[in-house]
C-alpha cells in the first residue's frame, strides 16, 4: 500500500493565488456536455493525459462537490483527491487531499468550459506549492511543464476528435 502524506486543503481561490500556475486553452469541436463525459470518465484520463496511469473514483453516482477519487501517475506518483467545484457542463475543480510524495505542499486544478462557435473552449488551470528541493526544481522546469500541459490539450483535442467523430451516412 502507498504511503500518502496530507496536503494543504486549499479551497478553489488556490488556482488564483499559488505560487505555480499554469493556464492553458483548446478549442474542442463538442459540446460542454460531451466534455464532462469525457472529465467524468476514468478511462478517458490516461488517454489524453498522458502522466496518468490510472483513475478511480471513491465516491459513488452521482458526482458532485465533495466527490473523491485516486489518481496514479508515472513515477509512483498517486493523489488523493477531492471535488471542490462541479458545475454540469461549466466548470470543475479539485484539490488533493494527499499525496505520494512530501514534494507537494498544496495542489488543485480548475476546468472551465464556455461555448464557442463550432464546439466549445475548455480553459485548465493546474496550481501548486512544492515544498523542499521541489520548490527549485519547479522554477528550473516550469517551462519544459507548460509545454507538456499543453501538450497534454492537444491530446485531449486529438481524442475528443476521435471519440466523438461524425460518420458520413450513406
Amino acid at each position: 500500500m502507498t504511503t500518502l502524506f496530507p496536503c494543504e486543503r486549499v479551497d478553489v481561490s488556490f488556482t488564483e493565488s499559488a505560487p505555480y500556475r499554469f493556464t492553458n486553452s483548446v478549442d474542442l469541436a463538442i459540446t460542454p456536455e460531451q466534455v464532462f463525459e469525457v472529465l467524468a470518465d476514468a478511462g478517458s484520463w490516461p488517454r489524453w493525459a498522458s502522466v496518468i496511469t490510472n483513475v478511480t473514483w471513491t465516491s459513488p453516482e452521482p458526482r458532485g462537490v465533495g466527490t473523491t477519487r485516486t489518481v496514479d501517475m508515472r513515477g509512483g506518483i498517486v493523489g488523493d483527491e477531492e471535488y471542490l467545484v462541479w458545475e454540469p457542463f461549466t466548470r470543475m475543480a479539485f484539490r488533493f487531499n494527499s499525496c505520494s510524495t512530501k514534494a507537494v505542499g498544496a495542489f488543485a486544478e480548475d476546468y472551465r468550459v464556455e461555448v464557442i462557435p463550432g464546439g466549445c473552449r475548455l480553459t485548465w488551470t493546474l496550481a501548486q506549492k512544492p515544498l523542499g528541493p521541489a520548490k527549485i526544481a519547479m522554477f528550473v522546469v516550469r517551462p519544459v511543464l507548460n509545454l507538456a500541459f499543453r501538450r497534454f490539450l492537444a491530446n485531449l483535442r486529438r481524442y475528443t476528435d476521435e471519440r466523438f467523430a461524425v460518420t458520413p451516412q450513406g
